[in-house]
């Protein structure tokens, strides 16, 4: 069930996802009515996944209405044929409408099955929901994100047969960090709230399996960031907060990181504290601008006002001069005394 929406699917529908493992159905068309998951449209196969795509998928869309489109792949893994699961949210839809469509994507993954999920798609324009517009957002997933400086640095050494001790699928020490790499559904993650699926996102650390995966994506409200923190457990948290700033509309991602005080081992202190710059460098790396770094250690922290103030930081601009400090209290006029003269 979602957290934010508590929609599911209908009786239909969940007999619809069991049919579809035969392997005979193309695509389906999922649209929320009567706040229900509800099937829409289906259609079967009839030629490959190419050809398919622009016979089916485009007609399914309809100007104003955000809906979901699972569309089969041809290929298939141990559990059966792969689908491409497409949210359309065209920017002409209600924004509330968009949050629903967002806030519950997640059940519908996993009303479907997110093993079966293999490759997931975001599109706001009509040119993007055809053959040509998904071959293009997979050679833009597929594309290497952009290299910092000091990863072009590296890179050189690493070409003139030098050996800097790094790399970005392996645990690894550099500058006094510990590297964990981000699972597949983490940069997913980090893709979709990119593209306006999610406004907040939020990590933990596999310390067994040493790799930060994905725990929470959701959309939320500012005032229900705060209840987003474990009380026991540290994460990560990644949260686009949306505000005005001088009459102007202002986006910024802010980064935290959460430490409830010491009800953590030793072990995850250091892990999360040792991770971080590395988890931050990779955010940075796939586009994230974080505007402001966070850490706390009680989400109650977290409030509208703060964020506002942290990312804003008020300016003294009428500092005081310095005053000189006052002398003791006048005790009244000196007396002038002479020294009695001896004989």
């Amino acid at each position: 069930m979602s957290h934010q929406t508590g929609i599911q699917a209908n009786n239909e529908l969940k007999k619809y996802f069991s049919k579809c493992r035969d392997g005979k159905i193309r695509v389906l068309k999922i649209s929320i009515e009567n706040e229900q998951l509800t099937l829409a449209k289906h259609y079967p196969v009839k030629s490959t996944f190419d050809s398919d795509f622009d016979k089916y998928v485009p007609s399914l869309i309809v100007e104003d209405l955000p809906c979901y489109i699972l569309y089969r792949f041809d290929t298939t893994n141990s559990l059966g044929y792969e689908w491409l699961l497409l949210s359309w949210s065209p920017d002409s839809a209600p924004v509330r409408h968009k949050m629903l469509y967002a806030s519950t994507k997640a059940t519908l993954k996993q009303e479907f099955g997110s093993a079966h999920i293999k490759d997931e798609m975001h599109a706001t324009s009509k040119d993007e929901v055809c053959l040509k517009g998904y071959k293009a957002h997979v050679s833009g997933v597929n594309s290497p994100a952009p290299l910092t400086d000091r990863e072009e640095a590296l890179k050189e050494l690493q070409e003139s047969g030098h050996d800097p001790n790094y790399g970005t699928d392996a645990r690894q020490s550099t500058m006094g960090g510990i590297a964990f790499p981000i699972t597949e559904s983490t940069k997913q993650g980090i893709i979709d709230l990119q593209r306006g699926s999610y406004n907040y996102l939020q990590f933990k650390i596999d310390i067994d399996e040493e790799k930060i995966c994905l725990s929470k994506a959701a959309v939320i409200n500012v005032s229900e960031l705060p209840a987003q923190v474990p009380s026991d457990q540290a994460r990560y948290h990644l949260f686009l907060f949306k505000h005005s700033h001088e009459g102007d509309h202002i986006e910024s991602f802010v980064f935290i990181y959460s430490m409830p005080g010491y009800s953590c081992s030793i072990k995850e202190r250091m892990m999360y504290s040792s991770c971080k710059g590395q988890f931050l460098d990779i955010l940075e790396n796939m586009g994230v601008a974080i505007a402001k770094r966070l850490e706390i250690d009680d989400g109650k922290e977290l409030t509208e006002e703060y964020l506002y103030d942290e990312i804003h930081p008020k300016r003294n601009l009428h500092r005081p001069a310095f005053a000189k400090p006052k002398g003791p209290p006048n005790r009244g006029a000196k007396r002038i005394t002479k020294a009695q003269s001896t004989q």
